[in-house]
């Protein structure tokens, strides 16, 4: 554990990050795309910062039954699905168990999506520079199926950035991704959260309500649009 949080709440733990994203200000091609919950008030910073568009990617990690913080893989917007077999054949999850968990998370997927959106339809990556943000993490997976969706959609960089990595899972990410930005990568940790002094968990409404201002503001405007409380879920 550590003694001290790193971050007082993800809104700053959001402004580090876009320190170590300026190479990218300004680029005409960058969009920002936010892992919700948690990582909308860290994008929301970014995309501010970089003057770039706001949008989602939802993904949802797939929970070792008893274990759901322990992820077996992932699924993401798109249909995308990856396995961890390592971890599939460690905790010997049956066929019909990966099939059942994966039914349930697409469902909430797809009405997290439905209800974030609201009618308005995704931004287009094909051809684009994404920087994909979330709040943390920490085995990865829910980030590697995106990436694998991103690639899939024809993107023309993935960049993946987060205040808080594990330095393994860093590395991992460097090899699927075209760039990976990181605040603190730790050797290892016990949960995201142990970084952060506020990390309140996120609504629905506090998404849509971010969303909803980044669709009516310009880039720039972003950062006094965003919410005072700090919101967000920790992921893998």
């Amino acid at each position: 554990m550590n003694e001290e949080p790193i971050f007082r709440n993800r809104r700053e733990a959001g402004r580090e990050l876009a320190r170590r994203l300026q190479k990218y200000a300004g680029r005409q091609d960058l969009l920002v795309l936010g892992v919700p919950r948690g990582g909308l008030p860290v994008a929301i910073e970014v995309a501010s910062a970089l003057k770039a568009p706001l949008d989602i990617f939802v993904c949802r990690k797939l929970g070792v039954p008893g274990q759901e913080e322990l992820a077996f893989g992932a699924v993401a917007s798109g249909g995308t699905r990856i396995l961890d077999e390592e971890i599939v054949n460690a905790v010997g999850i049956s066929e019909a168990e990966i099939e059942r968990i994966s039914a349930r998370e697409t469902q909430e997927l797809e009405r997290r999506e439905e209800v974030f959106r609201a009618g308005r339809p995704p931004l287009d990556v094909q051809g684009k520079t994404v920087v994909l943000v979330d709040d943390g993490i920490a085995t990865g997976a829910s980030i590697r199926v995106a990436i694998a969706a991103l690639r899939q959609m024809r993107t023309a960089e993935i960049v993946v950035a987060a205040p808080v990595v594990p330095l393994s899972t860093c590395e991992r990410l460097r090899r699927e991704a075209d760039d990976v930005i990181c605040v603190h990568t730790p050797k290892s940790f016990y949960a995201i959260g142990e970084f952060y002094d506020d990390f309140s968990q996120v609504t629905d409404a506090e998404v849509m309500e971010l969303l909803q201002q980044a669709a009516s503001k310009d880039p720039k405007d972003l950062r006094a649009a965003a919410p005072h409380k700090a919101d967000g879920e920790a992921r893998t």
